[in-house]
């Protein structure tokens, strides 16, 4: 008989599209396709020579990374004032 495992949820703080915290899906910890880190990496080579030049990561089907509700939206913190001032000083540079 074959048990499906529940969703692992958590809360994160998320900055875009504005900021919020949010509740997101998590990969399963006992996958056998990506051992629990949500997908799987393909590192790749230079054609020529054979160098790293980057990965490719494919998402695992364990999770679902679109799965993600709001929960509380934070304002917007406002932004710092720089002083008005000549921009030198006459303190020693150490």
């Amino acid at each position: 008989m074959s048990r499906r495992s529940l969703p692992r949820l958590r809360i994160q703080r998320t900055t875009w599209p504005r900021p919020a915290l949010i509740l997101t899906d998590t990969p399963q910890p006992d996958c056998r396709t990506c051992d629990g880190t949500g997908g799987i990496e393909h590192p790749y080579g230079h054609p020529e020579t054979g160098e790293y030049d980057g990965s490719d990561w494919e998402p695992c089907s364990c999770w679902n990374q679109a799965r993600r509700w709001v929960l509380l939206p934070l304002p917007h913190l406002p932004r710092r004032r720089q002083r008005q001032g000549t921009g030198y000083s006459n303190e020693p540079p150490f």
